[in-house]
């Protein structure tokens, strides 16, 4: 069934059953996300894509709100605008987004500072190789939830990876906090193709970017083999 509603001031005729996001993509206005991505489903965690919807008391997730006949929304509103940037000040006050320019450039255009908490409690993490195919550097995992999702049943049905801890504390990681060769891991790689922030990234990318050449990387290889 058709309905008509106002993002922007704009009359916008849609499917009832479609997102606020989806909707305002159709329609070339952009809504931005971090934990929104094609292979997994939406799931309201980042909150950066909220928008003001009339009559509601606080701002809403576009991901997961669907549109309604006669909704009214402001995408671009100052309580809008002040909640992203709010957000992603946040994010840079605890996590190492030297690896999110999808993230880095949502900073510039909000006009978000990255010191604006100078004084908030980092998320440091040790770097974790333990496997031949990708690293795991959780001081830049922002917790969107894409690899632990593209894992389970949104793609690979592997469940190899989820959520420990809790409040500040939480982070993804393996069950049992096990070593990836341990877990049901199959080195697809899908959950480093989601990674937003490079705290997962391809071992190849990230030996490059400490200095080693292809052919270090190959001699590197071949001894780790021998060993074995």
């Amino acid at each position: 069934m058709a309905i008509t509603f106002f993002m922007d001031g704009k009359e916008i005729k849609t499917e009832e059953g479609k997102t606020l996001i989806e909707v305002a993509r159709e329609n070339g206005i952009n809504i931005p996300s971090v934990c929104v991505h094609e292979a997994t489903k939406a799931n309201a965690l980042c909150r950066i894509c909220v928008v003001e919807v009339e009559g509601q008391r606080v701002l809403q997730p576009a991901c997961i709100v669907k549109a309604a006949n006669n909704m009214k929304v402001q995408t671009r509103s100052g309580k809008v605008l002040r909640a992203r940037r709010t957000i992603l000040e946040m994010l840079a006050s605890t996590i190492d987004l030297s690896d999110a320019p999808e993230i880095q450039n949502m900073m510039a255009e909000y006009g978000a500072s990255f010191n604006r908490f100078p004084d908030a409690k980092r998320r440091e993490s040790e770097i974790q190789d333990d496997n031949p195919m990708y690293i795991r550097d959780y001081s830049k995992c922002l917790l969107c939830w894409r690899c632990v999702q593209v894992c389970a049943d949104d793609a690979q049905y592997t469940f190899a990876i989820n959520f420990s801890g809790r409040g500040f504390e939480t982070q993804v990681g393996t069950f049992f906090d096990r070593a990836i060769p341990e877990t049901s891991c199959v080195l697809c790689g899908q959950c480093v193709a989601v990674c937003p922030t490079g705290a997962l990234k391809p071992k190849r990318e990230f030996l490059l970017e400490q200095g080693l050449s292809p052919q270090d990387i190959g001699v590197l290889n071949s001894g780790r083999k021998k060993r074995k």
